[in-house]
């Protein structure tokens, strides 16, 4: 069974792999060029990262079908580190940055990935849509109109030629616009923006290097601050793209092999020259919409990509930006939830302002993991203040006995605690008070705090106060940090004020 699943993984989809491979490969060279500059290195920096990158992820990764590259969320972490510190450390940096992700793999954070609500997921798939396209802008700013057309014949030719019978299904249409553009370009000579025109393209192999710093505490000190954020920036960005690319195809993965495998990538990047990378959306949104599905189109976007720019670097210089444009503004479009607007009237408000968020905080600070975890922090609060209201409490009195009883249904927690405590009635005087505890569950401490409150309270107005029906969870809790019945403890208390 396992061969036939890694059998399936590499060669259950080969032909539409290959041609999805070499779409991708050509996307990757302006972005990793361009990330390159934003970082503040030679453009082989982002090449040879994203070489090694998208082929080690594409063996030791846990997403078939997921590319993962030089990325501009790592990018914008590393401007300041290599200002002030150079390549040599930005490297040293990169290997830690995978030493601290494959940590994170065998801890399972990868699991955490449960937490993030759908609400989320969507916020940040349209923030990554509309980022990609914001992106294209400075390729569509005072420009000639011959830029223009071009752009928008690409789009024609992406949307139109899948609509041709037999080849237009058999041939991925994002290629086909580069190889006319570029074609077009050639034979009439015209002065527009080329890949060449982005950076100068590497023309040698990638070699093994160790990064030349020494091995004190003081360089770690320069590298932890940084190799931190940008672990945690892209482990979120790849788990999230991973899910998306579940969604996508209809398939699971496996998150904690993800972070070891983008944690492994990081360390062979480093080793190469390259710098810290993660999962693309971008790309892997090109990758699916071309037929790729498999671990081969992914291995095969890295090395025809280290291919082309060694050694067909003449070509590659000549594909116009226009074209590649043309691309990533299918990307955007295909990216974008265009759902979520009519989700917005069928969602609870909460859903809706969390996914809203999530867009505004990504988009006006570029930063990824601050979105997600603004995205995050709101789903958990509306989450638990929708459970604070689902608890409620019943009363009733026996006459006979003198005796008020209360019925406590619900989660008792930091959220319902002020809740509960307002549910009893302090100054009725009653011989006997009882807490029926069958149906609640006390969750932290907060909640055993307001429980010791309402006991002694109740108990000063001279009630005899009796709790039953407590489950196991909650008398664990309780009796560890509850002090209602702790003589000793409510003294030391009392004596402090």
């Amino acid at each position: 069974m396992l061969l036939l699943s890694k059998k399936q993984d590499w060669l259950g989809n080969t032909r539409a792999d290959i041609l999805a491979g070499l779409v991708v490969a050509l996307a990757l060279i302006p972005e990793a060029i361009a990330f390159s500059v934003i970082a503040g290195v030679d453009p082989k920096v982002g090449l040879y990262a994203s070489f090694c990158i998208a082929v080690t992820t594409a063996i030791v990764g846990g997403r078939a079908g997921m590319i993962s590259a030089a990325t501009g969320a790592m990018a914008l972490l590393m401007v300041t580190l290599v200002k002030e510190h150079g390549l040599e450390y930005l490297l040293a940096t990169t290997l830690l940055t995978g030493a601290i992700q494959i940590t994170a793999g065998y801890l399972k954070l990868g699991s955490l990935m449960r937490f993030v609500s759908r609400s989320v997921v969507t916020g940040f798939v349209n923030a990554l849509a509309i980022l990609i396209f914001m992106a294209q802008l400075p390729e569509l700013t005072n420009v000639t109109w011959h830029v223009y057309v071009m752009t928008l014949s690409g789009l024609g030719i992406i949307y139109l030629f899948p609509l041709i019978p037999i080849i237009g299904k058999s041939i991925p249409s994002p290629l086909v616009c580069i190889i006319i553009l570029t074609a077009i370009t050639l034979i009439t000579k015209l002065d527009i923006r080329t890949v060449g025109d982005m950076g100068e393209l590497p023309d040698k192999l990638p070699v093994f290097l160790w990064p030349d710093v020494p091995l004190t505490m003081d360089t770690l000190k320069i590298i932890f601050p940084y190799a931190v954020p940008l672990a945690i920036v892209g482990l979120l960005e790849s788990l999230m793209t991973a899910t998306i690319v579940d969604d996508l195809t209809d398939t699971d993965s496996d998150k904690n092999r993800e972070c070891k495998g983008q944690g492994i990538a990081n360390i062979g990047s480093g080793l190469m020259g390259g710098m810290a990378g993660c999962a693309m959306i971008g790309q892997s949104v090109i990758n699916i919409k071309s037929g790729g599905r498999g671990r081969l189109s992914t291995l095969l976007a890295g090395i025809l990509l280290l291919i082309m720019v060694v050694f067909l670097d003449e070509w590659i210089s000549q594909i116009p930006m226009a074209a590649l444009v043309a691309v990533m503004i299918m990307v955007s479009i295909g990216t974008f939830n265009w759902a979520s607007f009519a989700d917005l009237k069928a969602h609870p408000p909460s859903s809706n302002i969390v996914m809203i968020m999530t867009i505004l905080v990504v988009v006006w600070t570029h930063n990824l993991a601050l979105g997600v975890f603004v995205g995050v922090l709101l789903a958990s609060l509306f989450f638990a203040n929708k459970i604070s209201h689902l608890m409620y409490v019943e009363s009733e009195y026996d006459e006979g006995r003198d005796t008020r009883t209360y019925h406590i249904v619900g989660q008792v927690f930091f959220s319902s605690a002020d809740k509960f405590i307002a549910a009893f009635d302090f100054k009725e005087a009653v011989e006997k008070i009882v807490i029926d505890l069958n149906r609640a569950h006390f969750w932290d401490i907060t909640s055993v705090s307001s429980l010791d409150k309402a006991v002694i309270k109740l108990r000063r107005q001279g009630a005899e106060v009796e709790l039953i029906g407590l489950n196991e969870a909650s008398s664990t809790i309780i009796d560890r940090f509850g002090i209602y019945d702790k003589p000793e403890e409510i003294k030391k208390i009392m004596g402090s004020h």
